[in-house]
């Protein structure tokens, strides 16, 4: 499965104020801990471990190449 790298979500505005106000009181250590729960629940419900895979290489550095991959 390719990514999906087109705006996916339909507001996407609305969804970081979501995710920014739910770490307003926190600290950068809570943060950092909802933010990895964050990661393991959104990789489960995509599941497939190729997509997961694409997905991390491409956050670690989007500007590399892959379509030789």
């Amino acid at each position: 499965m390719a990514l999906e790298l087109t705006r996916n979500i339909p507001d996407p505005d609305g969804f970081y104020e979501h995710l920014v106000s739910s770490q307003r009181h926190m600290s950068d250590e809570e943060a950092n801990c909802m933010n990895a729960r964050l990661v393991l629940v959104l990789a489960n419900q995509i599941g497939d471990l190729d997509t997961l895979k694409a997905a991390i290489d491409f956050a670690a550095d989007p500007k590399a190449d892959r379509k030789a991959a």
